[in-house]
């Protein structure tokens, strides 16, 4: 690097901060089988409306594009039918029992937490939901975001430092600072930040679908790019 100016170091660098979820979401299946199509239906809309008279109970109301972030909204997003199959171990083949399962798929979200522990009760007392699983999540604004971004800039400082140094030189200045992949020359997808979001499945209660709704932290993540420009830097000649 005789005379050749000085050097621009590159560099990539993340933090990492846990923090409190800002809500969960909920989802389960309600499934009912009957000797006929339109028992299977009535039986399961039967269950649905017993189940969203506890969450209204709870304040809880049916999420839509209004709902924005209130403390708790159901969806019954989906409805179906089906016939009943077995395994015949004889012929091999599945066959049909002559009964028909009806099923809707119902998804729960809540942001006052504080409630948690009265919607594990809402969701307990219907026999017919089964939960998949709950998922915990942190909005995109969140405070700690700031801090977390910050973070990792200074952690992009450090490490140029680190490296100026080794070269006998110090950072001058920033030439840039990006997300993951908008320096160039990187084929991973853009991703401003992750969220490693958790899953907590159903345990414990009087039934397999009672879910267990105990807040998971949230690890942020923050990853960058950066380049500095350093002083001059005058190596040995070979």
């Amino acid at each position: 690097m005789n005379g050749g100016g000085s050097p621009l170091l590159s560099v990539r660098a993340e933090a990492r901060q846990l923090v409190a979820p800002d809500y969960a979401v909920v989802d389960g299946l309600i499934e009912h089988t009957a000797s006929s199509k339109v028992e299977a239906v009535r039986s399961a809309a039967g269950s649905l409306d017993h189940l969203t008279a506890g969450l209204a109970a709870l304040g809880a109301v049916p999420f839509d594009e209004g709902a924005g972030r209130r403390p708790l909204t159901w969806s019954a997003y989906s409805s179906a039918t089906r016939e009943e199959l077995y395994h015949d171990q004889e012929t091999m083949r599945m066959e049909r029992t002559g009964l028909v399962i009806a099923t809707v798929t119902l998804r729960v979200t809540v942001r006052d937490l504080d409630l948690l522990d009265d919607l594990a009760g809402v969701l307990a007392a219907q026999p017919g939901l089964n939960v998949h699983g709950v998922t915990w999540h942190v909005d995109w604004d969140n405070p700690a975001w700031p801090q977390v971004r910050a973070a990792a800039i200074g952690a992009a400082i450090g490490k140029a430092r680190d490296y100026a140094a080794a070269l006998g030189a110090t950072v001058r200045q920033v030439e840039h600072i990006a997300d993951v992949g908008l320096l160039g020359g990187d084929t991973a997808p853009y991703q401003p930040g992750l969220i490693v979001a958790s899953r907590a499945y159903s345990a414990g209660g009087d039934q397999p679908g009672t879910p267990a709704l105990t807040p998971v932290p949230q690890e942020l993540i923050a990853t960058i790019e950066a380049r500095f420009r350093t002083t001059d830097v005058s190596l040995p000649n070979a």
